[in-house]
């Protein structure tokens, strides 16, 4: 019946969608929240639920859409989902450890001095700290 290729030679006709990203982010995210838990291939499954509009869309309308409903679904639901370190949407399943990877510009700055005092890296500062922790905790 209808294919993709179909449908991209319907929009180099001109006959386009015309739906805007943020309507598609919308419905990407109504979408989403509707999923049973343990859905795998989130993206494929969403777009499939999109039905002609995501059929019809270009797929760089697609991924646009797609990195901004992942951002969005994460913080609107953060116990169903959890955008990795990759920018990878994953299920709230408690298998996924979120690294703290944020530090005060105060803190950072007194290891710098730190580190200049030891004539040392940051990095190799941190270490010297995590191996001295190691040794004192019982």
């Amino acid at each position: 019946m209808f294919n993709r290729r179909t449908f991209a030679d319907m929009r180099r006709a001109g006959f386009g969608v015309g739906v805007s990203k943020s309507k598609m982010t919308k419905a990407m995210i109504e979408i989403l929240s509707q999923l049973p838990n343990g859905t795998a291939n989130l993206k494929d499954v969403v777009v499939d639920h999109l039905g002609l509009l995501g059929q019809m869309s270009p797929s760089r309308d697609i991924n646009a859409a797609w990195n901004e409903a992942k951002k969005k679904v994460a913080n609107q639901f953060p116990e169903k989902f959890v955008l990795g370190a990759r920018g990878v949407l994953q299920w709230n399943d408690d298998s996924v450890k979120i690294l703290d990877k944020k530090i005060s510009s105060a803190n950072f700055r007194k290891l710098n001095e730190i580190a200049e005092a030891e004539n040392c890296t940051v990095d190799k500062l941190v270490s010297k700290l995590i191996l001295k922790y190691r040794r004192e905790k019982p």
